[in-house]
């Protein structure tokens, strides 16, 4: 079957099922640069047209994408991305599409991460592989989003009691991703009090990227529901973990996993190796897109469990990336965790960078290096220099220094998403410099 005869069996999927759930509203939903969600909503009487044809927008308002003399876009829905949204009502229901950007002549819109993403999936296609990543995604519930962070229980790590006062909240999160098509693995308390993580089920890269943005808003509405706030911020409390979003990744050639070799002292193959030397040769030139707001560098501090050292192991959480040996030998669970970025990144730019970097391994072929299984957090400077050990960078502006350096970023993000984006990082760099914080106020006004 064509391409295009698919397509419109999509579509007229989606028409008989609105239909028959009573639909009256559609929310076309797509991403700004920086990652956050935008949506319009249309009538059931706009559908079969917005399907074949689009629906016309202004994009000058929107972070990154148009000036205003270029400002017509259109918003083109994904039919396989139709999902009826849980907690609106029944009646007169609500759905949700994904939408492609498209500019007036058809042609995708640049500025459009889920288009970058696109663009570098057929990279990975083109030389025979399915990219798939498994992201965790913490975050923390608070009583409210004013003032000081207020927290719900003082529970940690797994704790299954009455300090873990979210559980039904985290219960009824999931069975409404589970409603939404969204495979979720488990979900649990995490170290911070507060704090908690549900992991999706692992899905090829495109899907997962659109999962990922519904569940935060899932995430959020579940949270309002309940009159509580649910925050993806990276480093919402002083002196307690951050929320991150380690991502687990593999490349498959149809059913096999290409990072698997049962004859390797580690399970890895070539490929495997190339990959996660790829990802370590280029950290420091993508950390602004994985970790992009200030913020995220308050989490990226050793001692928090978070890793800041370019190194990679296996049973090592101190390292950058770890290669997770839960079933070890077993090819469908061989895979890369790349454990620095946060919750609060744009997953479609986060995936992008990540596999251009593992690819780019692949083609140079890139050795790696023996893995570290000591605990980096203990080791002295002394220790680390001897031992080759580099860190990631501590603060925004040296991360979009470096990304603005980067021929390979500027080839896997485009060069309107790559300008556009480190534009919009260094107005927030300048607006956080000149900014006096509390810090200042109470620690040197009493005494200069």
């Amino acid at each position: 079957m064509s391409d295009s005869k698919k397509l419109d069996e999509m579509r007229d999927f989606v028409l008989k099922k609105a239909k028959d759930n009573h639909i009256k509203f559609i929310r076309l939903w797509f991403t700004d640069v920086q990652g956050m969600l935008k949506s319009f909503s249309i009538t059931i009487e706009e559908l079969e047209g917005a399907l074949y044809e689009g629906m016309g927008f202004d994009g000058s308002s929107i972070e990154g994408f148009s000036r205003i003399e270029e400002s017509d876009m259109m918003a083109l829905p994904d039919p396989s991305t139709f999902q009826i949204l849980p907690w609106r009502p029944s009646e007169s229901g609500v759905a949700r599409m994904f939408c492609d950007i498209m500019q007036p002549n058809g042609e995708h819109f640049e500025g459009d991460p889920r288009w970058i993403l696109k663009k570098n999936l057929k990279k990975a296609k083109d030389l025979g592989y399915t990219f798939y990543v498994g992201p965790e995604l913490e975050y923390f519930y608070f009583k409210s989003d004013k003032g000081k962070p207020e927290v719900l229980d003082h529970g940690g790590y797994f704790d299954l009691t009455t300090l873990d006062v979210a559980s039904d909240l985290r219960r009824e999160t999931i069975l409404y991703l589970d409603s939404m098509g969204i495979g979720v693995e488990y979900s649990h308390h995490e170290v911070a009090p507060s704090q908690h993580e549900i992991d999706l089920r692992y899905q090829d890269a495109l899907t997962m990227a659109d999962s990922a943005m519904t569940y935060r808003i899932v995430v959020k509405e579940i949270a309002m529901k309940h009159d509580v706030y649910a925050t993806f911020m990276p480093k919402p409390i002083f002196g307690e973990n951050g929320s991150g979003m380690h991502v687990h990744q593999s490349l498959f050639k149809g059913d096999k996993n290409a990072f698997f070799d049962p004859k390797d002292n580690y399970s890895l193959s070539a490929e495997a190796k190339s990959y996660i030397a790829g990802l370590l040769k280029h950290c420091k030139e993508f950390v602004a897109i994985t970790n992009q707001w200030v913020n995220s560098y308050k989490r990226l501090v050793p001692g928090y469990e978070a890793p800041v050292y370019i190194s990679w192991a296996r049973r090592n959480r101190s390292t950058l990336v770890r290669v997770p040996v839960y079933k070890p030998g077993k090819e469908k669970a061989t895979r890369v965790e790349f454990r620095c970025p946060d919750p609060a990144c744009n997953p479609y730019l986060a995936f992008s960078v990540m596999l251009a970097a593992g690819l780019e391994g692949m083609k140079n072929k890139y050795l790696l290096q023996d893995p570290i299984e000591e605990n980096i957090f203990e080791m002295d400077y002394k220790m680390r220099d001897k031992a080759g050990i580099d860190t990631l960078p501590d603060n925004l502006y040296e991360a979009v220094k470096n990304l603005e350096n980067s021929k390979l970023m500027k080839e896997a993000l485009g060069d309107h998403v790559f300008t556009k984006f480190i534009e919009n990082k260094k107005i927030e760099w300048d607006k956080y410099r000149t900014f006096v914080t509390d810090y200042e106020i109470d620690n040197y006004l009493p005494i200069l």
